[in-house]
């Protein structure tokens, strides 16, 4: 993947980077990631993503703006109000960057149309906010020995992992089963900005093949102290999720 005039003088910073360069920005340029919702993470996320140049970025989401959005999905402007949200995504992101192609993809994701949605696809992001959609997500990247960069937010904390079956522990190895239900709980706006943003900066890492991504751990944040924690997640060897990845 060559880059353009107009590419290298977008990217400079980038290729100022002993990380990145001019061959890791051609490496982003033929990268594909799937963007699964387009909200509160899925808009930081997506928006980072299509700023370093992912050459197709897909995004799936069924939601339409409601007026309680705005608090925290950047990517929308009130008079895109009822509107379906992954078109307005989308065009805010060609804005931004013309040389990303992305994908509208209207849907619910579900046990019966992850594996369709993931495939073709290196890098799948968890932008979901329920429990049956992260395990049917889980399910078909283990499926599929894809990497999972997953977040989650709720009040002032949020926490991100990369589950990669092929290499480490999947997000079934962490949560073997749903937990239950908590009290709902809207998050503070800025929270799935710092997570989205740095759920952007894991795939990053591993497409270019850079520094320690967040495989086998569990990066905190706690908000109202401002202090983050790193915990380790270990592999099950029981587990059903990663017994489906390929060798």
């Amino acid at each position: 993947m060559t880059l353009s005039g107009e590419e290298l003088r977008r990217y400079r910073r980038h290729l100022a980077l002993a990380g990145i360069g001019r061959r890791g920005q051609e490496k982003l340029k033929a990268a594909k990631v799937l963007c699964v919702g387009a909200g509160g993470l899925g808009s930081p996320l997506a928006f980072y993503l299509a700023a370093a140049g992912i050459g197709r970025l897909g995004l799936v989401d069924d939601g339409r703006l409601e007026l309680s959005n705005l608090q925290r999905q950047i990517l929308y402007a009130t008079r895109g109000l009822g509107q379906p949200k992954a078109a307005q995504a989308a065009a805010r992101l060609r804005a931004l960057n013309p040389h990303v192609q992305v994908q509208v993809l209207p849907l619910r994701l579900s046990p019966d149309n992850a594996a369709a949605l993931i495939s073709g696809y290196d890098v799948i992001a968890d932008a979901t906010d329920n429990f049956p959609a992260r395990y049917a997500l889980n399910a078909a990247c283990a499926a599929a020995g894809r990497p999972m960069v997953h977040g989650a937010v709720s009040g002032f904390e949020g926490y991100l992992s990369v589950f990669w079956a092929k290499r480490g522990p999947c997000y079934r190895c962490f949560l073997p089963t749903t937990p239950a239900a908590p009290t709902p709980q809207g998050p503070a706006g800025a929270v799935p900005g710092a997570i989205g943003a740095l759920q952007a900066l894991e795939i990053l890492k591993l497409i270019l093949g850079i520094g320690k991504p967040l495989i086998g751990r569990l990066l905190l944040f706690d908000g109202l102290s401002g202090e983050w924690r790193c915990l380790r997640v270990k592999k099950d060897p029981k587990c059903p999720s990663c017994r489906s990845c390929p060798k």
